[in-house]
């Protein structure tokens, strides 16, 4: 039996609610699910929960914010995504994501439209590592594609989306990836190897759709697209390098400098645009690494208010098996995807209860942190609001509601982590 007082107090939640309240609420008033910052959002939560427990000294509060944000876990996720962010930028400003996407696009067989936007989708977001960049740099060409052919053009999009989804569930410098390993610690190849397995039969069965949908439809969309397969490198060597295990870091720095080199060579760089670039990948990470400080201290005051506990006993008591616990952590990272529309914060949020319930419940952390990437990867696909259907049908000038019906990966993927959980899959996992 557990102690009465790990029952929690359900007020210690109310700074979460009053964040997805202020998000969701913006969004459905004024139509524009981005029209609340989640920074400022997560201030005004933050201020909420200092409200809780008055006698006690602001100082105290502030320090346990302090500390909750400062967390090692926090600032180790916080470097990683300057350094991915750097990595995408220097490769982008040198041309590997032009030559890479010509480069597929050129071998792409006409019978094979579809799935091979598909391959090339999942291709490209396991190199970039984000899932939203993919769909940027792709859908103008999906657009192009449905204008050549008789493909619609939401489900050209629908495609580009589900690789994009596809590749940022696996990159090892993926936020969601990097996240879900974090809070889990679990090592990124060990997670890959778990999450890949998983989720692969979703992948064929999606391209075996594509096929049919497509099938008859010819088109010379590749002809006369330039590439060099030397600007291709990095994303290789960054894929390679740490699926052997290599420290992130240490991959992204190299993945880095080894860009920057390439460009120095074809002239793309010098030393001052090498660093500009660098620079400006860093800085667009910076709102995804204040966010994760401002939520890494406000779970810690929800923390010392007893509203993780209450959280724990809220789902444990309704769980009586390991099979029932990883329904807990898809459900729990599920809903919360749903409510902020931002799967990386969606795992920010869960993981350390997931890992709680993981530890509790005996499931490998390297399936929770598979779990968490999965169900918020699946539900971030089926939402409308969510921002890779936002950027797709911006870009197209369609209602992302149009998109929906043809997420057929994010349905496959849905599936495949319930399927995951209901047969115990993988049975053993080694150490």
């Amino acid at each position: 039996m557990k102690p009465e007082q790990s029952k929690g107090n359900p007020l210690a939640l109310m700074p979460l609610l009053v964040f997805v309240l202020l998000f969701i609420g913006t969004g459905i008033i004024t139509g524009d699910f981005t029209a609340m910052p989640i920074p400022v959002a997560l201030v005004i939560a933050i201020i909420a929960a200092l409200l809780i427990k008055p006698r006690e000294r602001l100082n105290e509060k502030i320090g346990i914010i302090t500390r909750g944000a400062g967390k090692e876990n926090i600032m180790l996720m916080v470097l990683i995504f300057l350094l991915a962010g750097a990595f995408s930028k220097v490769a982008e400003g040198m041309g590997a994501v032009d030559s890479t996407v010509n480069l597929g696009l050129t071998l792409l067989p006409g019978s094979l439209l579809l799935v091979g936007l598909f391959i090339i989708c999942c291709f490209i977001s396991i190199s970039m590592g984000t899932s939203t960049g993919t769909v940027v740099a792709l859908a103008p060409i999906a657009v192009g594609i449905s204008d050549q052919t008789e493909i619609g053009l939401a489900l050209a999009l629908a495609t580009v989306i589900g690789g994009a989804m596809f590749g940022d569930n696996l990159s090892v410098i993926s936020d969601t990836t990097i996240v879900a390993t974090q809070s889990q610690e679990v090592k990124m190849a060990d997670k890959f190897k778990v999450n890949f397995f998983i989720i692969l039969p979703g992948a064929i069965a999606t391209a075996v759709i594509l096929y049919f949908i497509s099938t008859g439809i010819s088109t010379n969309v590749g002809e006369g697209m330039e590439y060099d397969l030397i600007k291709v490198i990095p994303y290789l060597a960054v894929l390679i390098i740490a699926l052997c295990g290599v420290n992130v870091l240490t991959v992204l720095v190299g993945g880095t400098v080894l860009a920057g080199i390439i460009g120095f060579m074809d002239g793309s760089y010098n030393f001052t645009s090498f660093a500009g670039a660098a620079g400006e990948g860093m800085a667009g990470m910076m709102e995804i690494s204040i966010i994760a400080i401002l939520i890494g201290g406000m779970i810690g005051l929800i923390q010392h208010y007893g509203g993780i506990d209450y959280l724990l006993h809220f789902i444990t008591s309704r769980i009586r098996s390991r099979r029932g616990a990883e329904f807990g952590i898809a459900s729990l990272v599920g809903a919360t995807d749903v409510s902020t529309a931002n799967n990386t914060i969606s795992i920010i949020i869960t993981g350390p209860l997931a890992k709680e319930i993981a530890d509790e419940y005996g499931v490998d952390r390297r399936k929770s942190a598979s779990l968490l990437d999965i169900f918020a990867a699946a539900f971030q696909g089926l939402i409308p609001y969510g921002g890779q259907l936002l950027a797709a049908a911006g870009i197209a000038a369609i209602s992302p509601v149009t998109i929906v019906p043809y997420s057929i990966y994010p349905a496959m993927l849905l599936i495949c982590g319930i399927v995951a959980i209901l047969a115990g899959f993988p049975k053993k996992l080694k150490a």
